[in-house]
């Protein structure tokens, strides 16, 4: 019924950047929040960044100031520009959408399949 799908991972130097992308499709009435999540070996998957239908921001502290959260409701896309990388953001970046199904009529979550990020010392 609905895919989200992520790109733009791999492998970076530090202080290198990554730009990731996250696209939804099929029976979608409308889209909420956008927002990815993180999860590194053996910890809890966390918040990295969130944006919300009216463009309101709000990012992990961790990553303030280095990532850039935006995206493009025409292409029901959001994306995560990252700077500045270091090799504690490795991980496995999650893209996550809050949205109505013309299907199932209430908002629900919904989380993409992953895309791997490795930034080498």
């Amino acid at each position: 019924q609905v895919q989200l799908v992520e790109s733009g991972g791999g492998l970076v130097q530090a202080g290198g950047s990554l730009r990731l992308s996250c696209a939804a499709s099929g029976s979608i009435l409308s889209i909420n929040a956008m927002g990815w999540y993180r999860q590194a070996p053996g910890k809890q998957r966390e918040l990295v960044a969130a944006i919300t239908s009216g463009d309101s921001t709000n990012y992990a502290d961790s990553v303030k100031g280095r990532f850039t959260i935006s995206r493009d409701n025409a292409k029901n896309t959001v994306y995560l520009q990252m700077n500045s990388l270091k090799p504690e953001d490795t991980a496995v970046y999650y893209c996550n959408a809050r949205m109505v199904l013309t299907t199932r009529q209430r908002l629900e979550n919904y989380w993409g399949q992953g895309t791997q990020v490795t930034v080498s010392s």
